[in-house]
This record gives C-alpha cells, sequence and structure tokens, in this order.
C-alpha cells in the first residue's frame, strides 16, 4: 500500500499544490502547507539491493508480498537513518537470509520512478545457512549463466552484475518466465 503525505506535519493543514520560486528561481509545483509555508519534497526514497553470490551461485527470493508466484528477486532493503549503504545491506542480508557478507562491491544505482526509489545495488559474497525471514517465503540459487533478469529496477542491477563477469543477460517477463 502506498501512503499519500496529505497534510502538513508541521501543523496539520491539508496540502495543496502551490508553485514557488524555488533556489534556481523557476517556479515549481509541489504540494505544500499553505499556513505555515513547508513543502513536502517528495524526495525517492534510498533502497539496498544485494546480489548476492553464495558459494559460486545467485541467491533470488520470493516475497510473501507478492502474487506471482513465479516472481523472485535480490534481497533489498530500506536504508535504516545512521547506517551507511553498506552497513544497511549487511543488516538487511542477514535479517532476512541470515548469512554473514564477507565482501560487498558496488554495481551501481537505479532509478525506480514508478516506487519514487533510488536502488543502490551491491555484489556481496556470503557465507551461511539460508534461513529465511518471513518476508520471504521461498528462494533458488542459480548458477551466473543460467540466472534471468527482468526489466525494471533491481532486474537492472543484477543484469550489470552479470555483463561485468562476461554474462549477457537473458531477460524474462515476471508474469510468465519466458524470454521478453
Amino acid at each position: 500500500m502506498r501512503y499519500e503525505t496529505r497534510y502538513c506535519t508541521h501543523c496539520g493543514t491539508p496540502l495543496m499544490l502551490l508553485a514557488v520560486a524555488e533556489d534556481d528561481g523557476n517556479h515549481k509545483e509541489r504540494l505544500r502547507c499553505p499556513a505555515c509555508g513547508w513543502t513536502h519534497w517528495n524526495n525517492p526514497t534510498p533502497v539496498l539491493a544485494a546480489v548476492i553470490e553464495l558459494e559460486g551461485r545467485v541467491l533470488l527470493a520470493r516475497n510473501a508480498a507478492w502474487p506471482n508466484k513465479q516472481a523472485f528477486g535480490l534481497i533489498t532493503g530500506f536504508m535504516e537513518a545512521g547506517e551507511t549503504p553498506q552497513e544497511g545491506l549487511v543488516r538487511e542480508v542477514k535479517e532476512e537470509t541470515n548469512l554473514d557478507v564477507s565482501a560487498l562491491s558496488l554495481i551501481g544505482a537505479y532509478d525506480f520512478q514508478r516506487m519514487n526509489q533510488v536502488i543502490i545495488a551491491y555484489h556481496a559474497i556470503a557465507q551461511g545457512e539460508v534461513r529465511l525471514s518471513p518476508e520471504l517465503v521461498e528462494y533458488r540459487l542459480e548458477a551466473p549463466e543460467e540466472v534471468r533478469c527482468w526489466r525494471a529496477g533491481t532486474g537492472f542491477a543484477l543484469a550489470d552484475w552479470l555483463r561485468a563477469r562476461g554474462h549477457e543477460p537473458q531477460f524474462v517477463d515476471f508474469a510468465t518466465r519466458r524470454p521478453a
């Protein structure tokens, strides 16, 4: 479920779309409080994603909230205040899979406007025994050359990781698991 900010977080007045001159001198329409002037910036949320390599294979998991039983993806989670992206990713991997991360390398940052997010993706080398959190219902381990990517968000990070290792990514449609 997506929540929208409708009221000023400072005074409770309903927000309105108001155009005001910003730092660059241009007027930009944003949700603003007509009473106290507070602005809802609606900035993208940073999301962390991990291409987890466990014993030479890639760990993909299925989220319990996903209606599509064929959809498997990367381990993701939100950064928390006071942590670096690397610390957040190590925490998320441990929380969601019980795995310990021994090495991290940045893959890249990816725009995911549909969810108003910026995905910061890492390659994580991990060890341990997989025990999924209640958020995840199933996982699989795939050889890098067998992994199939999806054309959204974290699927592009996975494709870049594969390309960097000499594998031309193959894309699938999540709905059908057939080549896209």
